[in-house]
């Protein structure tokens, strides 16, 4: 009778290898399968076992190959062939990773399976441009939301509360729709936003601004994802320093 593999739901964080969790990483390096995203650390190909199969997965905006369904169906299958499978993500899975469907499709198929944490760009994304989600007597609090959705109740709250940061994940497309209902819910139009696109990478890029200018500045700069959306005044470009001085989470 052929043995149960294993399935192992990591997150990747934003996409520097060294950036994994050691966990994550023996994982990895020991996968007989890695199911693999789009974001997150892609060059980790190059460390995987020479015969590891590798299987993309990726979405990009208004564009998923491989639906939800079939991703399931994907892990089950290997792992029911005795292998052990990495289901590798960007950022957490349990942040808008969909990990939680992925982990109750395994343990209703009888299939044994772990989630290994990982940075979620929620927080390591505003972080390389020098942005602290929290910070004393300016932000006590943090609101994560996923741009797509309608804004709720509590996300017009938190975006008119001047004591909390919101953190907009997957939000570029739908920025108009954002700043306009955030608008009309009375939030300040001088409350200080900044875009992150590819925090951690060589070609990362901070865009500030305000919520009544930034649908407009967006537009000049032509921001494009994968991008963090980051309103609060933390957000502020002297917030650390008197001028906009870090880059990468490095202050010169």
């Amino acid at each position: 009778m052929t043995r149960i593999g294993r399935v192992d739901l990591i997150g990747g964080g934003p996409g520097p290898l060294d950036l994994l969790t050691l966990r994550a990483w023996r994982r990895l390096t020991d996968a007989d399968v890695v199911v693999m995203d789009r974001l997150g650390p892609v060059d980790i190909r190059s460390e995987l076992k020479p015969d590891a199969e590798v299987i993309d997965v990726g979405k990009h905006p208004g564009h998923h190959p491989v639906p939800q369904d079939r991703i399931n169906a994907l892990l089950i299958d290997r792992a029911r062939a005795g292998l052990h499978v990495v289901r590798l993500k960007g950022g957490d899975p349990f942040v808008f990773g969909r990990g939680g469907e992925e982990v109750a499709a395994c343990l209703a198929a009888g299939i044994p399976v772990e989630v290994v944490p990982g940075i979620t760009s929620a927080v390591a994304v505003p972080q390389a441009a020098g942005i602290p989600v929290t910070h004393r007597g300016v932000a006590t609090a943090v609101h994560v939301v996923h741009g797509q959705t309608e804004l709720t109740a509590s996300t017009r709250a938190a975006l008119r509360d001047e004591q909390v940061t919101t953190v907009i994940l997957m939000g570029v497309s739908a920025l108009p729709r954002i700043v306009a209902d955030a608008l009309r819910a009375g939030v300040p139009a001088d409350r200080p936003v900044a875009i992150v696109e590819r925090g951690h990478h060589h070609d990362q890029r901070t865009t500030r601004s305000t919520l009544g200018d930034i649908v407009l500045d967006a537009g000049r700069t032509r921001i494009r994802n994968p991008a963090v959306i980051v309103v609060g005044d933390v957000a502020r470009a002297d917030l650390l320093l008197p001028s906009a001085g870090v880059a990468n989470g490095v202050v010169p």
